[in-house]
């Protein structure tokens, strides 16, 4: 399965692209883009676009294989309530500067979205393999289920590494000050609290092309009343999986996927690692599937995460509640999408598909919400 993520004719793209190219490249490079199959396996937040480009400078014929990430046009639906992506390629840059993390290297900006409708950046194309998500790589049949469980926790455990090295990027909070929550009148005396608050306003902004989840309001309702008394600020990816990276030998060779960075306690990070496997092994759990339980075990990450970086974690709990209500809004905004392009038929009740309602259910008696 597909999802759709744009109505975009791709049919004009080359041409479009090489216009713009021809204006950011040195005179007289005469580019000429190759488009090849729109989006990744992957992801369901923004539309990428992979291409060649072929040009001539300083004599010489120049060649370059690059990714296109293109934020959504408003009438396609898209993921989240606000969608910064000048703020992704400066974190992406920054930390390229700053650490060994792998992340692709950033090329041109074009924020004005008068070229493509809306904006969009080149980074360098990488070669590498993903854990699939389309179907989720814990059921079988792909090069992550199939591996030796050795390389399985090498991967693991490097995947694990990379967030310590994101975290240990020193004064986040000014470095990525633009990632503060409070840039878009989210309120809250903490960070964390800041952080919240976008989410609630992320659910209601999702509300009206789905419907209201008594389940998510639960969870809200329940974080806002035990929220963390802390107001640590490292850089924290976002979207911490093993699907938003690419992966040479089981080490990563690619951090990718930026729409959801912050800044906030590294709990954040490693509960959402830990969550997302979680998910997918929810879902192998109602199907009667073996999955991969011995595989992103919670314990496990968190022990290669402090050993690695020599800081002990608190409890995760508030933070898979937090991520999972995250997780629910996503699924709210992709099946509201869905339904807008007539893939499916609009559902009596949104939670029908929510893949992780099972799994947040538990956690919501766990804690007593």
């Amino acid at each position: 399965m597909k999802m759709q993520r744009s109505s975009r004719d791709a049919s004009t793209l080359p041409g479009v692209l090489a216009d713009w190219l021809a204006t950011v490249l040195p005179p007289g490079s005469d580019p000429a883009v190759t488009l090849h199959s729109g989006v990744d396996a992957n992801g369901m937040s923004s539309e990428t676009l992979i291409l060649d480009v072929d040009w001539t400078e300083d004599g010489e014929a120049r060649h370059g294989e690059y990714v296109a990430r293109v934020a959504p046009a408003a009438h396609d639906l898209p993921v989240f309530a606000h969608y910064e992506l000048q703020d992704q390629y400066d974190a992406m840059r920054i930390v390229a500067e700053r650490t060994a993390v792998p992340v692709p290297a950033v090329r041109w900006m074009e924020p004005t979205g008068e070229v493509l409708g809306t904006p969009f950046f080149l980074m360098d194309r990488i070669d590498g393999v993903v854990p699939q998500d389309v179907l989720p790589y814990n059921f079988g049949d792909n090069w992550l289920f199939d591996a030796a469980p050795e390389d399985q926790r090498r991967l693991q455990d490097a995947s694990a590494r990379v967030l310590a090295d994101l975290h240990a990027i020193p004064d986040a909070a000014t470095t990525f000050d633009f990632l503060d929550p409070a840039r878009h009148g989210h309120e809250g005396e903490t960070l964390l609290a800041r952080n919240l608050a976008r989410v609630q306003e992320w659910y209601e902004f999702a509300v009206p092309d789905s419907g209201r989840s008594p389940l998510v309001e639960r969870a809200l309702a329940w974080l806002h009343a035990h929220i963390p008394s802390t107001d640590e600020a490292v850089l924290c990816w976002g979207d911490a999986r093993i699907g938003n990276m690419m992966y040479r030998d089981f080490e990563p060779v690619a951090v990718l996927d930026w729409e959801m960075a912050a800044i906030g306690p590294r709990e954040l990070d490693v509960s959402w690692m830990a969550f997302a496997h979680s998910v997918f092994e929810s879902i192998t759990e109602v199907m009667g599937m073996p999955g991969m339980p011995h595989f992103m075990h919670e314990d496990d990450l968190k022990a290669e995460y402090e050993r690695v970086s020599g800081v002990t974690l608190g409890d995760l709990q508030w933070y898979h509640v937090y991520n999972g209500v995250q997780w629910c809004i996503v699924f709210m905004r992709t099946g509201a999408r869905q339904i807008h392009f007539g893939e499916i038929e609009r559902p009596d009740d949104i939670e029908t598909l929510f893949h992780c309602k099972p799994l947040i259910e538990r956690l919501l008696e766990e804690v007593g919400a």
